[in-house]
């Protein structure tokens, strides 16, 4: 291969930010393609929603609000939380066995930013947050929820959920990066995601019953302040600083995870 083919090939050490989203679309399509090819692989989140949905409402419905319809009201936002949390846990699966295969391997050959890659994955990834998004409204208006808001404020609640949804995203990939192998991945999220999802204020509102030390570590809580502000968006009541906090915790989270997601991918890739 001569100096000048080489140089044709290689990636350069410096793309625009522009070029870099140009990149990290045209993989995110590829992701969409496989799910097009594939659809067995959005059974996960189209069940999932709808099992979560049922079983708490009717678990804990009677007991929490009294009747299941003052609770739907309640536990549906609650649950555009949950589900910003869950939906992300099949991403560094995915992620860790597109690597295994070597399938980034050929992604570091041709002459994209070295962030195209990730960037792909998470944005391609968001498809599936929509269509649980979706499934999970769709279902919880079947069944008898209402917004009790302006739409203005539901677009605003569900675009903060996504955000949310982006920025989790790169722990996932984090996740996927670090673990051994594809089979690992949905373990080390599950340490992670379930403590963050139930200790916290989407299945009940009203963290004062909680043990002291539950009841901190709640109102600490990115989910928590994720889901008290849906509610506020969707169903009425005092929005407060969850808004601010939520994205202040998502920029966080974005600041931290993906640096790390870089360096990771940099040697494992």
């Amino acid at each position: 291969m001569t100096a000048e083919t080489m140089t044709m090939v290689a990636p350069p050490r410096r793309v625009s930010p522009r070029r870099t989203l140009r990149h990290g679309l045209t993989l995110a399509w590829r992701n969409v393609a496989q799910l097009r090819h594939s659809p067995e692989k959005l059974l996960d989140v189209t069940l999932m929603p709808i099992v979560f949905l049922v079983l708490f409402l009717y678990v804990f419905g009677g007991a929490v609000a009294g009747d299941t319809r003052s609770y739907l009201q309640l536990l549906l936002p609650g649950l555009v939380a949950q589900m910003a949390m869950f939906g992300t846990m099949g991403l560094g699966a995915a992620l860790s066995e597109d690597i295994h295969k070597g399938v980034f391997d050929r992604f570091r050959s041709l002459p994209i930013a070295r962030s195209a890659p990730l960037i792909g994955t998470v944005l391609g990834d968001t498809v599936r947050f929509g269509i649980v998004m979706v499934v999970l409204v769709g279902f919880g208006s079947a069944l008898g929820f209402r917004f009790e808001t302006d739409p203005l404020s539901v677009v605003a609640a569900f675009a903060l959920a996504y955000v949310f949804y982006l920025s989790v995203s790169w722990v996932s990939v984090l996740v996927g990066l670090v673990a051994p192998s594809p089979q690992t991945v949905q373990g080390l999220a599950i340490l992670w995601v379930m403590p963050l999802t139930f200790g916290s204020s989407i299945l009940m509102p009203d963290t004062s019953t909680m043990p002291g030390w539950l009841e901190t570590w709640a109102n600490w809580n990115p989910v928590s302040h994720l889901a008290d502000a849906v509610r506020a968006l969707t169903v009425g009541g005092s929005l407060g600083n969850d808004a601010w906090y939520t994205l202040a915790w998502a920029a966080g989270i974005v600041a931290v995870a993906f640096p790390l997601a870089m360096r990771m991918y940099a040697r494992r890739a």
